[in-house]
């Protein structure tokens, strides 16, 4: 029986391209015809659906930007406040200066600070600044930055460019011929990709872009050897914290690795899901911002800024991180120990905080779909990914853990027995980018 998120999702694929406004919540993604697809109310990782069903979210909690929690009591009276005096007005709000101060304060390399709403617009606007700065055009990435322009031109040289960075299938159809060569990826953790790159046209260079780490920890010498090559091309190192900032310490993951970019960007949990996000950097490159034109009306608003305030404070004195990565960790030893004793094979990675699961086998993807089944029925949201929040305590982990013991049990017999398929109620799970018809 087809429940009442599923039916209005029907509905919304014929109003909006694509069903949704982010391909990580896109139902095909996770259950096809059977995943909630909406919620009516959340609470810390209490999540109700549409028909008044209760489950606890041991996947996304709102695609990692509810750090400590939906609607944390902090974070929402500050939010309350800032509505109660007025959240926009002709004049600008005090508290994005504030805010500027306590990045560059956490980030002592830092001088100046820009704001956005989102993660992908930030970093389009970071690689804007570099371009300004340095007067060139091409860009070296490595990992995934965004759905703009800049990025997406990686796939008008090779269609699979992009593939090995998070999403294949990525389609450049309405990105400019014009851009064809100037985004030029390598993967992370090959330092000889990127200096493959730099031989061919280093002084072209306007910026690397990179992530401090994702899914492995950077091999020796690879952080250093960005930085070096940054360095001797001139271009701007330009790190994405989007993802991995504020989950291992209280900042951008690059501060414990050692590494000093030029500009650095944020977005996600640095406001516990108050649209926000964040470029800082060296004053001297942050000021080519003021060459170009990068301007916006709801950049301006007070709700962000006063969420990132209160987030970030409340990440220092509660020592969030701590809690995050002893949670993160828990999840993947439960994984294993479930794995090592039904006999699946599964490949476990992340950053604690932010926890990678997949299953090794011919059918994986069906395996995966059927185990995100099995927990829904168990009243659980499970995925590919585990994102630890502040509201997760050591009795959800015990309870999905449980779980998760005998669902793995079952995935394992039906592995056995061959009825993976028979066994699942829909069809298979998208993996990369799909259109929808």
């Amino acid at each position: 029986m087809m429940g009442k998120g599923q039916e209005l999702y029907t509905k919304a694929k014929t109003r909006i391209p694509g069903g949704t406004q982010l391909l990580s919540k896109r139902p095909e993604m996770h259950l096809p015809d059977q995943w909630p697809s909406y919620y009516s109310r959340a609470r810390g990782i209490d999540v109700w659906d549409l028909d008044g069903n209760h489950f606890v979210d041991m996947s996304y909690n709102g695609i990692g930007s509810c750090i400590l929690g939906v609607g944390d009591p902090d974070v929402d009276a500050a939010v309350l406040a800032a509505i109660d005096s007025g959240s926009m007005s002709t004049l600008n709000c005090p508290e994005e200066v504030e805010l500027a101060e306590l990045l560059c304060e956490l980030h002592p390399w830092a001088g100046m600070v820009r704001y956005a709403r989102g993660g992908g617009e930030a970093l389009s606007i970071a690689v804007r600044i570099a371009r300004a700065s340095t007067g060139r055009d091409r860009i070296a990435f490595s990992g995934y930055h965004g759905w703009h322009d800049w990025y997406l031109a990686a796939n008008l040289a090779e269609e699979s460019a992009l593939d090995g960075h998070l999403l294949p299938g990525l389609d450049p159809a309405g990105v400019p011929r014009g851009l064809q060569g100037t985004a030029l990826p390598f993967r992370y953790n090959h330092l000889e990709e990127l200096q493959n790159i730099v031989s061919r046209c280093g002084k072209e260079l306007a910026a690397i872009v990179i992530e401090p780490i994702r899914r492995d920890d950077p091999v020796p010498g690879y952080l250093e050897g960005v930085r070096e090559l940054a360095k001797q091309t001139g271009a701007v190192l330009i790190v994405d914290e989007v993802s991995s900032g504020f989950r291992m310490n209280t900042g951008g993951a690059h501060l414990l690795y050692g590494l000093e970019p030029d500009m650095a960007v944020f977005a996600k949990a640095m406001s516990n899901g108050y649209p926000m996000a964040a470029i800082i950097g060296k004053s001297h490159i942050m000021e080519a911002a003021q060459s170009t034109f990068i301007s916006s009306t709801y950049w301006t608003e007070r709700i962000g800024p006063v969420a990132a305030l209160a987030t970030i404070r409340k990440h220092q004195r509660d020592d969030v991180p701590r809690h995050l990565n002893r949670i993160g960790k828990r999840i993947q030893a439960g994984w294993r120990e479930a794995a090592d004793r039904t006999g699946l094979i599964v490949d476990i990675g992340g950053i604690p905080p932010i926890s990678h699961l997949s299953f090794q086998c011919e059918q994986g993807q069906a395996v995966h779909t059927l185990f995100t089944q099995l927990m829904l029925e168990r009243d659980f949201l499970a995925a590919k990914v585990f994102y630890a929040t502040y509201a997760h305590q050591d009795k959800h982990v015990d309870a999905y853990l449980s779980a998760v013991r005998e669902v793995f049990g079952s995935l394992s017999d039906a592995l056995e027995t061959g009825t993976i398929m028979a066994s699942l109620r829909g069809p298979v799970a998208h993996k990369g980018f799909h259109r929808l018809t």
